[in-house]
């Protein structure tokens, strides 16, 4: 006889104008509480990539003290895995809304203290001891935000719309960079010296603003149906990464396909300060570049993401793959060539337009991968694990490469194809989740497929 399916557990009957508001609240939940951790997160790599060298690892080469400055970067990105566990065990355990409270009070609380740290000059070595301490804890934090929000989202969605409405919590990305390319644009405006004494801590102090805002959205959101009903029914699970590591296909696959995502996401942001300052450009010009291209990618990730409801969730990310992979060396030569309009198109087609593709899906997608008893724990630590792997080292390795060959942006380009073929190898291995349902032990498949493979 076939096997059954796993049991799907049924949220609480809610009236369904409120439902429509409480989706509504979620979804601006996620987009707010997103955008502050990214802002926290994006203002300290676009500092790190302009004054951190100098402020907190002084008496080095200036291309040292860049990379050490990104060794920082990374710690916050190393940290991320550990995130996911830690706030995926208890959301899986708990709830999902008493963990996104503490992640984003603990993000907004370490980007507060950076802006207050003293630097070298002052307390000596504790200064980049207590930067890397700080870095750790955002690392952290930002580790629990994403699959929260993100489950969230798509948990109080139906099943038609559900990458769609994911989408907000992917545009919390490029709206906390477009916040914080605004920012400090402004900053970078003033004397270098001014900058360089006080003016790099002024975006690191107004994510106090952005905390209280979106503090304030997410008190007044309700739990996910879905986990409700597992936990009025006493199912979670007691151990949810083994859970997720007894069958690691899927948390594997997870890994693997976003991080052509975030390579590009590393190199073509936050490293492109570094490199295009190099080269000549204004630092004005450059944070304009990111600007503009995070406007268009507001744009770009619902559109992406909802065609993925439509032609579903795999060739949505595998054109995004393919598109950056060919436009990389392209957008390299336009950076190289010392014209402002052109980087801005540079940024915005292997940013903006490309890397978007990609990255909308993937909250919908990672989500539908996991069963509702351990999805915290699985989608956090698989898209950790992307951000890990494709960003967090990429722009040290890209420095080192960059420096070992005369300057060279072919590096740059070659770890962007590099990110997008390791995207598109994975997807021929994902299954097509946009229709299944959501809820019980495993994601269900849809009924066509169990009439296939049953005996």
């Amino acid at each position: 006889m076939p096997s059954s399916p796993p049991p799907v557990p049924v949220p609480v009957p809610v009236d369904p104008a409120e439902r429509a508001r409480q989706l509504r609240r979620v979804a601006l939940s996620g987009l707010l509480g997103t955008a502050v951790e990214f802002y926290d997160f994006l203002v300290y790599g676009t500092v790190a990539a302009l004054v951190f060298g100098e402020l907190f690892f002084p008496g080095a080469d200036p291309a040292v003290g860049t990379i050490a400055a990104f060794g920082t970067f990374a710690a916050g990105y190393v940290a991320r895995p550990l995130g996911g566990i830690v706030f995926g065990h208890f959301g899986d355990r708990l709830g999902r809304k008493s963990m996104l409270l503490l992640t984003m009070g603990l993000m907004g609380g370490a980007s507060f203290l950076i802006g207050l740290l003293p630097t070298y000059d002052t307390i000596g070595v504790w200064a980049p001891v207590l930067l890397i301490t700080l870095r750790v804890l955002q690392g952290i934090a930002i580790g629990g935000e994403w699959g929260g929000a993100t489950l969230m989202v798509v948990e109080h969605a139906g099943e038609k719309r559900r990458g769609l409405w994911s989408s907000f919590t992917q545009m919390g990305a490029p709206l906390g960079s477009l916040l914080s390319s605004l920012v400090v644009t402004l900053v970078v405006a003033m004397p270098r010296d001014q900058f360089a004494a006080w003016g790099w801590r002024v975006p690191f102090l107004l994510s106090v603003l952005l905390l209280g805002v979106g503090l304030f959205v997410r008190l007044k959101v309700v739990e996910s149906p879905l986990f409700a009903a597992v936990k009025k029914d006493g199912a979670e699970s007691r151990m949810p990464l083994l859970d997720v590591v007894r069958r690691p296909r899927a948390l594997v696959l997870a890994a693997c396909v976003g991080i052509g995502a975030f390579t590009a996401q590393s190199l073509l942001t936050s490293y492109l300060i570094a490199y295009a300052t190099g080269i000549g450009y204004a630092r004005p010009q450059v944070l304009t570049a990111l600007t503009v291209s995070a406007s268009v990618a507001l744009v770009v990730l619902p559109a992406a993401s909802a065609l993925s409801d439509r032609v579903g969730r795999r060739p949505v990310v595998l054109a995004g793959a393919v598109a950056s992979a060919a436009l990389a060396f392209p957008v390299l030569a336009l950076v190289d060539s010392g014209s402002p309009g052109l980087l801005i198109l540079a940024v915005v087609l292997g940013h903006g337009v490309a890397q978007s593709t990609m990255y909308g899906p993937l909250g919908a997608l990672l989500t539908e991968m996991f069963g509702t008893k351990v999805r915290y724990t699985g989608a956090s630590l698989g898209y950790q694990l992307a951000t890990l792997i494709g960003a967090g080292f990429s722009p040290m390795i890209a420095g080192s490469l960059v420096a070992a060959n005369g300057g060279s942006s072919t590096p740059i380009a070659l770890l962007v194809c590099g990110g997008a073929a390791v995207t598109a190898v994975t997807v021929w291995f994902v299954r097509e989740t946009h229709r299944d349902p959501l809820g019980g032990d495993e994601p269900a498949r849809p009924a066509a497929v169990k009439q296939e493979v049953a005996p």
